[in-house]
């Protein structure tokens, strides 16, 4: 059989070949009914169009890029960023492509490769820096993006972001109303933007109960479960266990856990939940909620505008913090 075309749609629908490419890209000046009609023509024809042709005729790929990290300390992050990214798009002429970031590379090298070789026509990506090089470029190229993580450059660009200063702020509180007194922040990966705020978050917190926060040394969210739970180890070992812990994922929290059941002591915990698990991970723990999918979708809905040419400061998201899901077993400590 051969592939149905334009001319196969507009002999069956008896219209001008103009008129059904008009139709299939939703031309709001072709009546709805006749767009309805040419739309079902082509499900029944199977009709797909040749995305090359359409590349040399508008210049337009039809193709989103999701530049996905993969690190492993937020639960579900890619999953959930998927399905939010996907939702925005269903519906829409555009597909997703899924382009991985590699850690022993330079984070602008995809970038790069996308603006060189028009693969897309707009781009996703994370794990901002406060002088990010990729916004930089994207934004002296003026191609549509949109980041997850803010900058702290002076030119407004696209983002959404989740409050960490927030989080950070009222997991520190919310350990020293319940008695910490040497409360301990597991940090971000220094350099990125998100650090800052958790760390300003925290200390501030400290700051306004007049008490010594703690950021703990030798790991980041980055590391490997085993290695926070080593870190921990060491510092029950040297009978300096910090009395609370904010904990920016459940990989973390469990680490951290691990390493206090298994030497019988005893800690406070309030982590971030990205996932279903904190409604089933033993104890529980009192946890603050960060939606993944809704910021995926977000940036999809955005980058769509962006595309479409809206300014930046339009572009802008700041999900809140929630309030503190309170553990049913109140959440003060992590048993022996």
């Amino acid at each position: 059989m051969t592939r149905p075309t334009l001319r196969t749609i507009a002999a069956q629908a008896e219209l001008a070949v103009a008129t059904v490419s008009r139709a299939l890209a939703d031309d709001p000046q072709i009546a709805p009914d006749t767009r309805a009609r040419v739309r079902q023509i082509a499900a029944q024809l199977g009709y797909s169009p040749d995305r090359a042709a359409q590349r040399l005729r508008t210049g337009r790929t039809n193709v989103v890029a999701f530049l996905l990290n993969p690190h492993e300390e937020i639960l579900g992050y890619g999953q959930s960023m998927i399905r939010g990214l996907t939702e925005a798009l269903r519906g829409t002429q555009y597909h997703l492509v899924i382009m991985p970031v590699f850690a022993d590379r330079p984070a602008i090298e995809p970038v790069e490769n996308i603006l060189r070789n028009r693969l897309a026509d707009g781009i996703i990506f994370s794990r901002t820096t406060p002088d990010d090089l990729r916004v930089r470029l994207l934004m002296e190229h003026g191609f549509p993006f949109v980041c997850h993580g803010r900058t702290e450059l002076a030119t407004p660009h696209p983002y959404v972001d989740y409050d960490n200063f927030g989080f950070a702020h009222a997991a520190a509180a919310r350990l020293i109303a319940q008695g910490a007194r040497r409360p301990c922040l597991i940090p971000a990966p220094e350099g990125l933007t998100f650090a800052q705020h958790l760390r300003m978050g925290f200390l501030r917190a400290c700051g306004e109960a007049g008490i010594q926060g703690e950021i703990l040394s030798g790991v980041t969210l980055d590391a490997t479960p085993d290695a926070i739970r080593s870190r921990v180890t060491d510092l029950i070992a040297e009978d300096r266990l910090p009395d609370g812990f904010v904990c920016p994922g459940e990989i973390s929290a469990m680490a951290v856990h691990a390493a206090c059941s298994d030497a019988g002591r005893q800690t406070r915990i309030v982590m971030k939940h990205t996932s279903g698990m904190a409604g089933i991970i033993r104890p529980h723990f009192d946890s603050i909620f960060e939606d993944l999918a809704e910021a995926g979708e977000a940036m999809g809905r955005n980058l769509l505008r962006a595309i479409a040419g809206d300014p930046p400061t339009a572009l802008q998201v700041l999900q809140p913090a929630p309030p503190i899901a309170a553990s049913p077993n109140t959440g003060t400590e992590t048993p022996a």
